[in-house]
């Protein structure tokens, strides 16, 4: 393969797996604050502040992802 075409492939799996990326970032953090919650009982307290924890390296990923694109 050319050298242009490997770096498409290449660019095309890792925006592919951007979404990926965002949601598992979100479920985990939503699975910490709920179990945290169930440990200590403190419900909903734990689950919001790491639903937003989740949602915000999520956020970070597409960051990084736009950077990245823009040095290209």
């Amino acid at each position: 393969m050319k050298r242009e075409t490997r770096r498409a492939w290449r660019e095309l799996a890792y925006y592919s797996s951007l979404g990926f990326s965002v949601a598992l970032s979100i479920v985990i953090g939503l699975a910490v604050g709920v179990y945290l919650d169930r440990r200590f009982d403190t419900s909903p307290w734990c689950l919001l502040v790491f639903l937003v924890l989740g949602i915000a390296a999520g956020f970070r990923n597409i960051g990084h992802a736009i950077r990245k694109s823009r040095n290209l």
